[in-house]
C-alpha cells in the first residue's frame, strides 16, 4: 500500500490518479477538510478567496479539472482581465500583450530595448546557483530586474528575485539560454506554444479539492500522522484520530504536507532530510479583501490587476481586480480587490496591527485608483503565516536529499520542490503516480 499524508492539491491528485489505476494507497489529513490553502468563504453577496484565486491551466490541467469538477461549475474568466498593469511613476501602465510588443510599447526606455534586441546575439553562460536577479541583470538590464521581474516574481512566489535561484524557479529560462543562447530566441522558438488561461469555480477555488475530494474512497479527515519509522520492507506509521491511535504499515510513503510538517515527521528516521526541509523559507503574508461601490472608484479596473515594484515603495505587493476577473464575487454595483502585503520584500509591513494594515491597504487605494469613499463598504483579511516556499540557496539541499530518499521509497510531491502553482502540483502528482504505478 502507498501512503499519503496531506490531502491538499497535490495529495488529492495523486490519490485520484492512483484510485485510477487501481493501486492501493490511503491519504491522512490531519485537517477536518481538503484543499489546504485552497479555501474559499461566502458572506452573503461576497465570495472571498483566502487562498489562491484562480488556476492557470494548459491543455493537460485543464482536461484534468474539466475530468474532476462538475462542467456547470468551471468558471472562465471576463475577457477584460486579460490586461495586466504595473504601477509606474505615480500612474498604473498597461503591460502589452506580446514580449515582442514591448519594443514598441513606451514602457521601458531606449537603453532596455536596445539591450532587449543586443540579447539575441550575446552567448549563454552556466553560472551555478544563479538569482533570477542577476540572471535578467545579465541578460539585459536593472530595469528589467526592477519594473518586470521583481513585480512577475512578487505576483507568483511573494518572493525577492535577488534571492530566488533562476534554474529553480523558472528553469526554462536557464533552458533557453543554454539551448538557444538568447532568452528572446528561446521564446520565439516556442510561440506555438499553447497559451496558458485562468479558471476559477462559481462556487469558488475550494470546488476543485472538494470535488477530487468526493470521489476518493480512502481519505481520512482528522488523522494526524505522528511517526514515521522505516521498516525492511517499508515504512510504520503511528496515526492519531479523534477515536483512537493506530499504526499503519505502508509499503512506499509520499510527502504532500507542509516543509515544516514534513520536517517534523522526518526527524527521527530522515535527519538530513529534516534539516534541510526546516530550513526552506516560507515568509508569511496576508490578503486584503476591500469592497467599495462601484461609483466611488475612478479607475476602470479593466484587467486582471495592478503589481507595485518594490522600487516604487508602496505598501502593499499589488492588487487582483476581483470582481473584474470572474462575475459573482460581489454585487453589481461594487467592486471587490484583493491586496497583497508581506512576502520577502516587505516583511516588516506585517507587523503592524491588523487594524492598522486594512488602514494601510484603505488609504493607499484610494490614492491609486481615484477612490471617492472614508471607508470601504466590506473589509476583511486572510493570514497565510507560512507563505509561499521559496526557491532560494536552502532549497537544494532538499532536493538532493529529496532524491537520495527516493532509494528507500520515501517520495515527494509538494509546493516546496519542482513548482508551486496548482498547476505546478497537479502534474507533479500525474507523473507521481505514473512512476509509482510502475514500481507496482
Amino acid at each position: 500500500m502507498i501512503g499519503i499524508i496531506g490531502a491538499g492539491i497535490s495529495g488529492l491528485s495523486l490519490a485520484y490518479e492512483l484510485q485510477k489505476r487501481g493501486i492501493d494507497y490511503e491519504l491522512w489529513e490531519a485537517s477536518g477538510h481538503s484543499g489546504g490553502v485552497i479555501t474559499t468563504q461566502r458572506e452573503g453577496p461576497y465570495l472571498f478567496e483566502l487562498g489562491p484565486n484562480s488556476i492557470l491551466v494548459d491543455q493537460e490541467v485543464e482536461a484534468f479539472v474539466r475530468e474532476v469538477v462538475p462542467e456547470g461549475e468551471i468558471q472562465l474568466p471576463n475577457p477584460i482581465s486579460e490586461g495586466r498593469y504595473i504601477y509606474r511613476d505615480g500612474a498604473y501602465q498597461k503591460l502589452p500583450a506580446k514580449p515582442n510588443e514591448l519594443l514598441f510599447s513606451n514602457y521601458f526606455s531606449l537603453a532596455t530595448k536596445w539591450a532587449i534586441l543586443r540579447e539575441t546575439t550575446r552567448r549563454g553562460q552556466l553560472v551555478p546557483n544563479e538569482t533570477l536577479a542577476d540572471f535578467f541583470a545579465r541578460r539585459f538590464t536593472q530595469e528589467v530586474v526592477d519594473y518586470a521581474v521583481t513585480p512577475f516574481v512578487s505576483g507568483i512566489y511573494f518572493g525577492d528575485p535577488r534571492q530566488l535561484l533562476v534554474e529553480k524557479t523558472f528553469p526554462m529560462l536557464a533552458e533557453y539560454e543554454q539551448k538557444y543562447g538568447s532568452i528572446v530566441r528561446g521564446f520565439a522558438q516556442q510561440k506555438g506554444t499553447q497559451r496558458r488561461k485562468s479558471l476559477s469555480f462559481h462556487s469558488g477555488m475550494q470546488t476543485l479539492p472538494k470535488s477530487i475530494s468526493a470521489q476518493l474512497h480512502n481519505v481520512l479527515f482528522k488523522h494526524y500522522v505522528t511517526s514515521v519509522d522505516t521498516t525492511d520492507d517499508g515504512f510504520l506509521l503511528e496515526i492519531r484520530s479523534p477515536d483512537s491511535t493506530t499504526t499503519v504499515a505502508v509499503d512506499q510513503l509520499v510527502l504532500c504536507a507542509p516543509a515544516a510538517v514534513s520536517a517534523t515527521l522526518l526527524e527521527p528516521s530522515f535527519p538530513q532530510f529534516a534539516k534541510a526541509l526546516s530550513a526552506v523559507h516560507c515568509p508569511p503574508m496576508v490578503a486584503v479583501h476591500t469592497v467599495y461601490k462601484r461609483a466611488h472608484v475612478a479607475h476602470p479596473l479593466d484587467g486582471f490587476g495592478g503589481l507595485h515594484p518594490k522600487v516604487e515603495n508602496l505598501f502593499s505587493g499589488g492588487s487582483i481586480w476581483s470582481s473584474s476577473v470572474f462575475d459573482g464575487r460581489c454585487p453589481d454595483d461594487e467592486v471587490l480587490l484583493t491586496t497583497f502585503v508581506g512576502g520577502s520584500l516587505s516583511p516588516t509591513h506585517l507587523d503592524l496591527p491588523e487594524e492598522e494594515i486594512m488602514s494601510r491597504v484603505h488609504q493607499e487605494l484610494k490614492e491609486l485608483y481615484g477612490i471617492r469613499a472614508d471607508r470601504p463598504v466590506r473589509q476583511r483579511i486572510a493570514w497565510w503565516p507560512n507563505g509561499i516556499p521559496q526557491y532560494d540557496r536552502h532549497i537544494n539541499p532538499v532536493y538532493e536529499q529529496a532524491a537520495a530518499a527516493e532509494s528507500r521509497r520515501l517520495y515527494s510531491c509538494a509546493s516546496w520542490q519542482g513548482g508551486v502553482s496548482l498547476a505546478d502540483c497537479i502534474k507533479k502528482a500525474r507523473r507521481l503516480a505514473e512512476r509509482l504505478s510502475a514500481s507496482v
